[in-house]
């Protein structure tokens, strides 16, 4: 066996680095939920969801993407993103009182977590890559997580909140899986120039996740699930005026 044949054998370490800790992150989080530590949870799952944006971005900017490396991303982020914020949601509001409802509201959120990435994974690079075709899995975790962590430092008694968290956990899977579009960031030109006031924003937006980061990352990531009905139904609209004046114009 020749150097070549040793060397495509091999994996790259640095960008499955990330992502080893991303499923180290999400495997935390569930241990940290079962212990009753569920701000500690909420926090690694951000974390794991830090290292997943950052696995693909490294390996594009050190040239080492491979199959193996997609293959292992999405694995762990339906270990990171899908099994851990289920089972923490579960023992945070203990749905287990609810009885199947609760469980399978959990499982609902894990399967279709599964489904989401399975057709992104099939669609990836021949759908619109400005858009997403439903809510990202990380993006679902975030809500779910960060209702939480919110919940936590607001000193919420989660346990009487069982029914609300479980139809927002039913509601979160179905987006997943929903044809609504999600605004993916990607059209964003990161090395262009912009104004001075751009980056005190920037600024200005790290002072308040610094603050106080439940409170700022629960809404935005609600506003942002929100997005995806809100630009689809507003596409649908202007897509309607834009036949109803084609047919005008075609009668007249």
């Amino acid at each position: 066996m020749n150097k070549k044949q040793l060397k495509g054998r091999g994996i790259y370490l640095l960008p499955n680095l990330f992502t080893t800790f991303g499923i180290f992150c999400g495997f935390y989080g569930m241990v940290a939920s079962i212990s009753g530590n569920f701000a500690d949870a909420a926090f690694a799952l951000f974390i794991a969801m830090l290292m997943d944006a950052f696995d693909g971005r490294v390996a594009r900017m050190t040239g080492t993407e491979s199959a193996f490396g997609a293959e292992y991303d999405s694995l762990a982020d339906i270990v990171s993103f899908g099994v851990a914020p289920a089972l923490i949601v579960y023992n945070w509001a203990g749905l287990q009182q609810l009885g199947k409802v609760g469980w399978l509201a959990a499982f609902a959120f894990v399967a279709c977590g599964a489904l989401r990435l399975a057709r992104f994974n099939v669609m990836h690079g021949s759908d619109d890559k400005k858009y997403f075709q439903g809510l990202s899995i990380p993006s679902a975790a975030a809500v779910l997580v960060g209702m939480v962590w919110f919940g936590e430092v607001s000193g919420w008694d989660a346990k009487t909140l069982a029914v609300p968290v479980a139809i927002i956990t039913g509601i979160t899977a179905l987006l997943m899986v929903s044809n609504f579009r999600y605004h993916s960031f990607k059209d964003v030109d990161w090395k262009g120039k912009v104004p001075f006031v751009a980056v005190l924003v920037m600024v200005l937006i790290i002072i308040m996740v610094a603050w106080n980061p439940p409170i700022v990352l629960f809404p935005v990531f609600v506003l942002y699930a929100l997005s995806g009905p809100i630009v689809t139904l507003r596409q649908l609209s202007k897509i309607r005026k834009e036949r109803k004046q084609r047919d005008k114009t075609t009668k007249d």
